[in-house]
């Protein structure tokens, strides 16, 4: 019965140090800011007051506030701050190698789309 106790208390321990409603509105509203900013860059500083031009810092932009985004969202709401760190460097080193899989897709693709336009399959 006493190691009955424990584990219960253990389990309660374990889920009482994660997300109170303090942390889920804190989180809420630093997701809402990131999504408010990364509205006032596409409309108010690209389109209506044309501060900045489309292109590569505009999209490197918007890819550094969505990584923060998803971050967040890893870390809080699916729960991912409060597992052991193996487990997170494990779950890290997946992203990191599916990221760099597509990076290297997309290199071989515009290597290849260069090449088609060069020399097409069937001459005229």
């Amino acid at each position: 019965m006493s190691n009955h106790d424990h584990i219960a208390s253990h389990d309660a321990h374990a889920h009482g140090e994660g997300m109170d409603k303090k942390r889920i509105w804190s989180v809420f509203f630093v997701l809402l800011a990131l999504t408010a900013l990364e509205f006032l860059i596409a409309l108010g500083f690209v389109h209506h007051w044309g501060i900045l031009q489309k292109g590569t810092l505009v999209n490197v932009i918007y890819i550094i506030l969505t990584l923060v985004k998803a971050f967040y969202i890893i870390a809080f709401f699916m729960h991912l701050k409060f597992e052991k760190s193996s487990f997170i460097v494990c779950c890290s080193v997946g992203f990191i190698l599916i990221v760099y899989f597509i990076i290297l897709m997309l290199i071989e693709g515009g290597f290849l789309h260069g090449a088609m336009n060069h020399q097409p399959i069937f001459p005229h």
